[in-house]
């Protein structure tokens, strides 16, 4: 059968940082894969000087430049073939920031995101793509951004109308057969964080338990990328505003200069659809596992 797999993303940067090696190697099995962006992320906080002057309060430009990192990104983890897709289209919501912040209140925010606007908007494209497996985030948003949460709450909502009648004017109802949630599992964040090699100076450690990830006990699948690492670190510096990796590949780290290591296996927790053939870890290897045509 022909494999779909629709991810749904906040900002760019988010489809590499957590899905990158995923995205890429399903790409090369040959499925058919979609990265549902929902703001262009303009209220990102830049690394350096080079581009400092694109963000709000300046010349407010940094959403349309990360498009094109956002392409560029897609470009490394697809040999070319992936481009961008926003939810009813580029700029239609605006980055929220984080909360309490005024760009929270902007009209725009996607946190002000009329809700059966924004879930209907993702209904059309899951009855669109026809997705197998569908790909968010968990509750908390992964570290608690109120646009992650709002994607994870859109998401959830709309692979739960699109296969009913709901919605009657997004196209023909279509349900998804797995939904997953992205996570990061603590152990292999305890030994990547371990293992980081050479990080530049300026980087610094993080404190326990400042980066967010969940017990490998939640964990119930678990997507080996060693063999696109090379992919997923390219898409990783073509998010240059936001990201630096290190000269080793290793780590890689935001504007906060945390280090952080650049996992070989990405993780994922099923929270709909029956779990498929699993390894002797107890876990799945395979989003698509036990997935019929």
């Amino acid at each position: 059968m022909s494999r779909r797999l629709l991810l749904v993303h906040a900002h760019p940067d988010d489809e590499t940082i957590t899905t990158g090696g995923t995205i890429a190697r399903y790409l090369a099995e040959g499925v058919e894969v979609t990265v549902l962006t929902c703001t262009l992320g303009e209220e990102g906080e830049v690394i350096g000087e080079r581009w400092s002057q694109l963000v709000t309060g300046q010349a407010d430009q940094l959403g349309g430049y990360r498009i094109a990192e956002l392409k560029a990104a897609l470009g490394e983890l697809s040999g070319g073939a992936l481009a961008p897709r926003f939810l009813c289209g580029a700029g239609h919501w605006r980055d929220s920031g984080m909360a309490g912040t005024p760009s929270a209140e902007h009209p725009r925010a996607f946190v002000r995101a009329d809700r059966d606007e924004a879930v209907g908007a993702v209904v059309e494209v899951i009855r669109d793509l026809r997705p197998h497996v569908v790909v968010t985030y968990d509750p908390v948003g992964g570290y608690g951004h109120p646009d992650h949460i709002q994607v994870h709450r859109i998401t959830t909502a709309a692979v739960e109308a699109a296969g009913t009648d709901g919605f009657p004017d997004r196209g023909a109802p279509w349900e998804p057969a797995k939904l997953y949630w992205t996570v990061t599992e603590d152990d292999a964040l305890a030994a990547g964080l371990a293992d980081l090699g050479d990080r530049p100076d300026a980087w610094r450690m993080p404190h326990p338990g400042e980066l967010p990830a969940v017990p490998a006990a939640e964990v119930t699948t678990e997507i080996d990328i060693r063999g696109v690492l090379g992919e997923k670190r390219a898409a990783l510096a073509a998010h240059a505003t936001q990201v630096l990796v290190s000269p080793d590949g290793r780590s890689y780290t935001l504007s906060n200069l945390i280090a952080q290591p650049v996992l070989d296996r990405e993780h994922f927790v099923l929270v709909r659809g029956r779990h498929g053939e699993r390894g002797p870890d107890g876990r799945e290897h395979d989003l698509f596992a036990g997935v019929r045509a």
